[in-house]
């Protein structure tokens, strides 16, 4: 498995990046499982990528080393529109024609229905995106770990190190957007600022004729989210381990003025090693960057299900205690399995989070200690004023839950009552209250039974003020 897959996340707002880390070589939900062959496809006819579909006897020979009908083959089979076999019965076919050169390999494809017209075009995005890793000069492409609709990313052989890298390629078609641009390369940027071992590790940036693409780690492993489906959920030790790495990683970038601004399990990787590394800096933006806040005010920028409400709302001033709540949101969905809020679309959950009272971790995984509950639920205040303002402070909450202790901020204390004020209350209420000798002693008027009486309602109380908080 490797690690760096921008699948396509619909539900990130306000963002015009370049995709996201994930886990490639295993089928997202839905999707076909991905089978690794190799279609020989006819490089000696491959077809030109600008012209291909777009009118026959297009047979300019391959780009880059490759021709487009050899990874267009290969990729149909990849994508499970058809087995190795039936692609070849295709190519075969063409070569047996008088003049094959009238159609192309793709043509072919939806003449025979093997692919429809749309998958097809989708299928020239992805193929010409390959090509254009392979363009890039000082790296050997050794293989695609994923494509989305932003970016592309390639695993690869930095030949001057001799080292496996991975390298995001933004698309062509955005390649005259100055935004994505811009957004591209302030990604790089970021990542380059920052030297931690929990945060995946920038190496270069540029541009390769007409592509922009931006070099990094490559780490072998998965993300959280793929944890999460596999599990269903977490337990609770494991998930601290995993957050307090990250929360490691956080306090580094926040200590240098950067917010991440779209922490979510997709953006943590987990290395065979169980070493957790934060990804993708493609929201990430400096404290003091304030030509950029001026510019995104009043936009939401982050993923609904993890964001935080300071950044639905388009806020200028985002602190580190934003990165921190979607932090919580991220830890509340590893220990319960459950995202903390859901809706029919993304703008009913951004509503939820400004709006909904958050369900306590331990009502929904009863198996959770009441620590790591108030831990998530101080994370997760609505208010940035109640949450913790550092990762620091976070970090040593959450390692006293990790040994069973009590958390230090998070802790709720239930406010002292006064025992001896309720006694007295009892006295004079003994006093002033005349007693009627004419009837048998009522049970009420045994001081053992006032006492315990009075312990009820002392206990009634403390239950009360317990659950008011709770709320």
């Amino acid at each position: 498995m490797t690690n760096h897959d921008p699948q396509h996340d619909p539900e990130r707002q306000g963002d015009p990046s370049t995709g996201h880390p994930g886990a490639a070589g295993e089928s997202s939900p839905g999707e076909p499982a991905k089978r690794s062959v190799a279609v020989a496809g006819d490089t000696a006819a491959g077809t030109d990528a600008d012209s291909e579909g777009s009118r026959g006897g297009s047979r300019s020979g391959s780009r880059g080393g490759t021709s487009f009908d050899t990874i267009l083959g290969r990729m149909v089979v990849e994508q499970g529109f058809a087995t190795n076999a039936e692609v070849q019965q295709v190519i075969a076919a063409r070569r047996e024609e008088q003049d094959p050169s009238t159609k192309s390999l793709a043509q072919l494809l939806i003449d025979r229905s093997v692919v429809t017209p749309n998958q097809l075009s989708r299928l020239k995005g992805m193929v010409e995106a390959e090509r254009s890793g392979q363009q890039i000069p000082g790296y050997s492409i050794i293989g695609k770990l994923g494509a989305g609709a932003m970016a592309t990313v390639f695993k690869a052989r930095q030949l001057s190190l001799d080292r496996t890298v991975a390298i995001k390629v933004l698309p062509r078609r955005f390649s005259n957007n100055p935004d994505f641009i811009r957004r591209f390369y302030a990604e790089g940027r970021a990542a380059a600022a920052l030297n931690h071992p929990n945060i995946v590790q920038a190496y270069d940036v540029g541009q390769a004729g007409e592509f922009h693409y931006f070099v990094m780690e490559y780490v072998e492993g998965a993300t959280v989210h793929d944890l999460v489906l596999e599990r269903k959920r977490l337990d609770e030790k494991a998930a601290i381990d995993i957050i307090l790495q990250v929360a490691e990683a956080l306090e580094h970038a926040h200590e240098r003025g950067l917010i991440h601004r779209d922490v979510k399990p997709k953006n943590i990787m987990l290395t065979k090693g169980g070493v957790a590394k934060l990804a993708d800096m493609g929201l990430a933006r400096a404290v003091s960057d304030l030509e950029a806040a001026e510019a995104e005010a009043g936009k939401a920028f982050g993923t609904p299900y993890y964001i935080s409400p300071e950044q639905i709302r388009g806020e200028k001033e985002i602190t580190p205690a934003a990165d921190i709540y979607s932090l919580g949101a991220t830890l509340y969905h590893m220990v319960t399995g459950s995202i903390p809020f859901d809706g029919k679309s993304p703008a009913e959950v951004m509503k939820r989070h400004l709006k909904a009272q958050l369900t306590p971790p331990d009502h929904v995984n009863p198996k959770l200690s009441p620590g790591i509950s108030q831990v998530i639920e101080m994370m997760m205040a609505k208010n940035v004023r109640e949450r913790y303002q550092n990762a620091r402070d976070l970090i040593d909450d959450l390692k006293a839950v990790r040994k069973g202790q009590d958390p230090i901020l998070a802790k709720q204390d239930v406010p002292e009552v006064s025992l001896t004020g309720i006694a007295q209350e009892i006295e004079r209420a003994e006093v002033e209250i005349p007693r009627d000798k004419s009837r048998p002693p009522s049970p009420l008027s045994s001081p053992l039974v006032q006492v315990m009486l009075a312990l009820l309602i002392l206990e009634s109380i403390i239950l009360v003020v317990v659950f008011a908080l709770d709320l």
